[in-house]
């Protein structure tokens, strides 16, 4: 820890390899890791592909092309499945991720954006539509159809499923709000303001019940308590955040943002939190992937005049 209390960000996130991207133009969106191959799929939104890249040697090992503006990738677990969502169009694409082939394309809603999968359930969910046509979607995967719809208020960004429970908490920044649905009654159950705007990222730490949220203006990280609803702390964050994740064993939270850096926050217990430090990655570098399995966070930074497209691999140390 340095004098001034704060720990040392090669202490948090040991950057361990940089993979280049050549050829990709644009804002990079979410990833997912198919953890038998280690590889990695990127949905390069303003490249209008999904970068396919080896994480054993570090290079491109193939490029998917002919979306419009991919948004959101999930691995299906077992299945080798792989579902692409589109923000240009209304279809989720679905391919097989061994051998890059396209299986389906199976028609929602415009703007498809965040997906998630209920392993219990072995659905999909995904947020799609704009203004009073906005809904969770949810996919049956086997059989390439939507099987239900769920309205919300508007667009949703990040949302989150409990494992334990049947509630999704959904930030819908249009309305400033989180709606929460309940997958069981299939429809919206409560809606909690928040006291700030462009609530895109979310993490759920499910034990203490607790929603954390980042929001870019102003750029803070809010929690909020899950059985009340209320916000219980409010502190400074990373400008232009798109991802955060919530670690149990450590109680860290890291938070991606495009202004450049990741900000890594200490849950002392479930009603307080600090700042432990701030790791530089790269301008607009804002979406990020967690792999608990490989103890590593993966940053996607965006071509610059000075630097192609990359992604960053950090080790997260264990203590």
């Amino acid at each position: 820890v340095t004098h001034a209390g704060v720990a040392r960000s090669e202490d948090e996130l040991k950057l361990i390899k940089k993979i280049e991207l050549p050829g990709v133009n644009g804002r990079i969106d979410h990833m997912a890791l198919d953890l038998e191959s280690n590889r990695l799929f990127v949905a390069a939104l303003g490249n209008n592909s999904v970068e396919v890249v080896g994480l054993n040697k570090g290079n491109q090992v193939g490029n998917l092309t002919g979306f419009e503006e991919p948004q959101g990738v999930l691995l299906l677990p077992g299945s080798h499945q792989l579902l692409v969502t589109n923000g240009g169009n209304r279809y989720v694409d679905v391919y097989d991720a061994r051998s890059l082939l396209k299986i389906k394309a199976i028609e929602i809603r415009e703007d498809n954006d965040n997906i998630r999968y209920d392993s219990n359930a072995k659905l999909a969910y995904l947020g799609c539509g704009s203004g009073k046509d906005s809904a969770l979607a949810i996919l049956d995967p086997t059989r390439y159809s939507k099987v239900a719809e769920i309205a919300l208020g508007g667009h949703p960004e990040s949302f989150q499923l409990e494992q334990a429970g049947t509630r999704v908490f959904v930030n819908v920044p249009t309305s400033g709000s989180i709606e929460v649905v309940d997958r069981r009654q299939g429809r919206v159950v409560a809606s909690w303001p928040v006291n700030a705007k462009k609530n895109f990222p979310m993490a759920l730490d499910e034990a203490h019940h607790r929603l954390i949220v980042g929001t870019r203006d102003p750029a803070k990280l809010l929690v909020f308590d899950t059985e009340t609803g209320k916000m219980i702390a409010s502190l400074d964050s990373v400008g232009d955040a798109d991802d955060i994740y919530y670690i149990p064993a450590s109680g860290k939270i890291y938070v991606s943002g495009g202004e450049g850096f990741v900000y890594i926050f200490q849950q002392q217990d479930a009603n307080r939190y600090s700042l432990l430090t701030r790791v530089p990655t790269a301008t607009g570098a804002r979406t990020s992937l967690y792999i608990p399995e490989r103890n590593q966070l993966l940053v996607a930074a965006p071509k610059t005049s000075a630097m192609p497209a990359h992604i960053l691999v950090y080790a997260i140390p264990t203590r």
